[in-house]
């Protein structure tokens, strides 16, 4: 078994996690797969912010659990599911570090693999 670092997100690398007061969509295709007023949005370091979704306002049965898998120091393994036409465009960190532990039961869309939309 690979020994994995774990990082604590700081001044050096900051991560925030905060309730999205906006409704979030999520189309591929024109077909809805999320519909929420309870998106995360999670700021991490200079990288964009993240919408992370709650699994229970998304369509699963669109989406297909893969063998791929990533690991972030900060916020622990990383699951990939695919999309009818696009691999690997969710992911979701089913056992998230206790610095992350909000965005557990959630997941997140490459924004250049589908539709994301954000409205009052």
């Amino acid at each position: 078994m690979v020994e994995r670092s774990i990082k604590i997100p700081g001044p050096d690398h900051p991560i925030t996690i905060e309730k999205n007061p906006r409704r979030v969509t999520v189309k591929l295709g024109g077909a809805v797969l999320v519909d929420t007023r309870d998106a995360l949005i999670l700021r991490e370091a200079s990288y964009p912010g993240v919408q992370y979704i709650p699994r229970a306002d998304t369509d699963m049965t669109q989406l297909t659990r893969n063998d791929h898998t990533t690991y972030c120091p900060f916020k622990g393994e990383c699951s990939y599911y695919s999309l009818k036409g696009a691999a690997n465009a969710v992911w979701s960190y089913e056992a998230p570090y206790a610095a992350v532990e909000a965005i557990r039961d959630h997941l997140a869309f490459y924004p250049d693999r589908v539709e994301i939309a954000e409205t009052d």
